[in-house]
């Protein structure tokens, strides 16, 4: 497929004379992720944040066209439009592709940008290519597996989750040749890396040096921002000092970024007066339009003690109940059985196929792994405490889920067992 020429010049990331006359949009298109970072604390309904993995709320691709056309009546000055999360673009890779298709059909002169782990980046090299995607940033942490795998705690391809060093040489190796597959493709690509005091600090020129031998064409140093609930909680965030040396360092094989703003997953506007928290309102309003309806998955099944409200923890539930929707409301269909516990990841795969008719889980709380399974499978887990009508109707009518409250705490980390609230 042909598109029309794209100036590439305009994209006030990759060119800091543009930043104050360009600007540029997020689109929260992709939720889920195939990466554990153990800086990471992915809070989706959060106006007073701004850093990376936080928006105020998701979207579908459709909903995201229809954000884009309101936001640029209000923002024309806007140039890229890019998907940095709250998750992984890859992780979510039809969603992705679908609203990067929109976006090029409707606004052929629109720079596209996707930021990525990389993981799963390259399975879909020629639809990037395709599309017209100009700008692909990969955040590279490390080069060496065991530097990787004191900074992520699992990765995950399709079925199989690794950990540990198997994590990082897994991850290492799809990124270096994701990126040397954009670079093929004619891709501009921008390497980040998350610079941990006493983690990588020490390896930023390692990364640097490799970066250049597979082509990229920055590097963007990012002080890591310490994350409450995270395992790297009580690191420091670096210096000025230590971050100003580290770029001097790395210039020697790359162009640095020196204005990057660690901008939000819904970010919008131009990169020194970000406009998120003006366009929140508008953000939540197209991601509460009426949800696509997969007929394939018509009911919804709920972790519940009584069948009243949503009140068991995800691996607590010894049995789903699942509803569909009726022209008066809601009805119970059936009772079904959740698969025993223990057998790992292995369980979830079965309760996804257990439950492969239903489009979305209610539970009052739910572990990463689990999370990750699921959604991987096409259910979206809906964490909340509440009437289970309540729930249904999120789901069903109105995909607001940002208002169904949950219970805070660590969840599972917790051990609680019984009593019917989950982790909370």
């Amino acid at each position: 497929m042909s598109h029309a020429p794209v100036d590439t010049s305009l994209h006030p990331c990759f060119n800091e004379k543009v930043k104050g006359t360009r600007a540029r949009i997020h689109l929260p298109v992709a939720p889920k992720c195939n990466l554990m970072c153990n800086f990471c604390n992915r809070k989706y309904d959060c106006v007073n944040e701004s850093r990376p993995g936080v928006t105020s709320a998701v979207l579908s691709p459709a909903q995201a066209e229809s954000y884009l056309a309101m936001a640029l009546e209000r923002e024309p000055r806007i140039s890229v439009a890019g998907i940095a999360g709250p998750g992984d673009p890859f992780a979510n890779a039809r969603e992705t592709l679908d609203t990067c298709r929109r976006i090029r059909n409707r606004w052929p002169e629109m720079i596209l940008c996707l930021a990525t782990n990389g993981l799963e980046l390259g399975d879909h090299l020629d639809e990037v290519a395709e599309i017209g995607v100009s700008h692909v940033t990969v955040t590279v942490n490390a080069v060496d597996p065991e530097i990787a795998a004191k900074i992520y705690s699992w990765a995950r391809l399709g079925k199989v989750l690794y950990r540990g060093a198997d994590a990082g040489a897994a991850l290492l190796s799809r990124q270096g040749d994701a990126i040397k597959g954009l670079k093929e493709r004619g891709v501009i690509v921008k390497a980040n890396t998350i610079v941990i005091p006493g983690v990588n600090d020490h390896h930023v020129e390692a990364v640097a040096r490799r970066m250049r031998e597979l082509g990229a064409d920055m590097l963007n140093c990012i002080p890591m921002h310490p994350n409450k609930d995270t395992k790297f909680e009580d690191v420091p965030e670096p210096a000025k000092e230590m971050m100003a040396a580290l770029r001097d360092t790395a210039e020697a094989y790359l162009p640095q970024m020196r204005h990057c703003k660690r901008c939000r997953a819904d970010a919008v506007g131009l990169l020194d007066s970000d406009r998120s928290g003006e366009f929140a309102g508008l953000l939540g309003a197209c991601s509460r339009s009426a949800p696509t309806i997969d007929e394939a998955r018509p009911y919804v099944a709920v972790a519940s003690l009584e069948g009243l409200l949503v009140n068991q923890h995800l691996g607590e539930a010894g049995r789903f109940l699942v509803f569909a929707k009726k022209d008066d409301g809601y009805a119970l269909v059936e009772e079904r059985q959740a698969p025993a516990s223990g057998a790992g990841p292995n369980r979830w795969y079965a309760l996804a196929e257990a439950l492969k008719d239903c489009r979305a889980v209610l539970v009052a709380a739910a572990g990463e792994t689990p999370k990750a399974v699921l959604t991987e499978e096409g259910l979206t887990v809906v964490e909340m405490n509440g009437l289970i009508d309540q729930g249904l109707r999120a789901v069903y009518e109105t995909g607001d889920f940002a208002g169904l409250a949950k219970r805070s705490g660590k969840g599972c980390c917790g051990g609680l067992k019984g009593g019917g609230f989950g982790c909370g």
